[in-house]
């Protein structure tokens, strides 16, 4: 709200929170995004891994960030009750969500909050020149470099990177 001044939803007495639904929330399809951090704690049940797949298959995006690399085990087990024909693939960098509208410099954002940071894509059907269905900050916290920007906790370059990524997201999530 600082640096932007957008809204997130105003929720009681003037209070400002972001969305927070289950994914077998029917609200959730309102959203052409949906944003899961740590996705180590995250274990959906069998009516939440279907609403996942329904918002996916009717055009939704995730993003899955704040991700200790120690969870992936428990993320690829979550995603596959979803998803269990799709499996991950590393990205290079070269994909059309990198440059969607800003060119990102993925080498600044890389330097992950956990150690070497990756992207991983979960493509429709498995095809990386199919749609981008879900994007994964892996050993990443691009929400961190967002948060903190201004504060001398993050560096400017990677805060700078981690808002074009964030644009780039959306931009892609909007158009595909």
């Amino acid at each position: 709200v600082d640096l932007t001044r957008i809204r997130r939803g105003a929720y009681g007495r003037g209070a400002f929170y972001g969305v927070i639904l289950s994914l077998d929330d029917p609200l959730l399809f309102k959203y052409p995004v949906a944003y899961l951090s740590e996705p180590g704690g995250w274990f959906p049940t069998a009516e939440e891994s279907k609403g996942l797949r329904a918002y996916i298959q009717k055009g939704g995006f995730l993003i899955v960030d704040d991700f200790p690399s120690n969870d992936w085990y428990a993320f690829e087990a979550a995603m596959k009750k979803s998803f269990p024909e799709l499996n991950p693939v590393e990205m290079t960098g070269k994909e059309p969500i990198f440059d969607s509208f800003f060119k990102v410099d993925l080498t600044r954002i890389r330097r992950g909050a956990y150690g070497r940071g990756a992207f991983y894509g979960y493509y429709d059907r498995n095809d990386p020149k199919r749609r981008l269905v879900a994007i994964v900050n892996y050993s990443q916290d691009v929400g961190d470099a967002w948060q903190w920007s201004g504060t001398g906790f993050m560096p400017v370059d990677v805060s700078n990177e981690a808002f074009k990524l964030g644009v780039n997201y959306i931009i892609y999530a909007l158009t595909h």
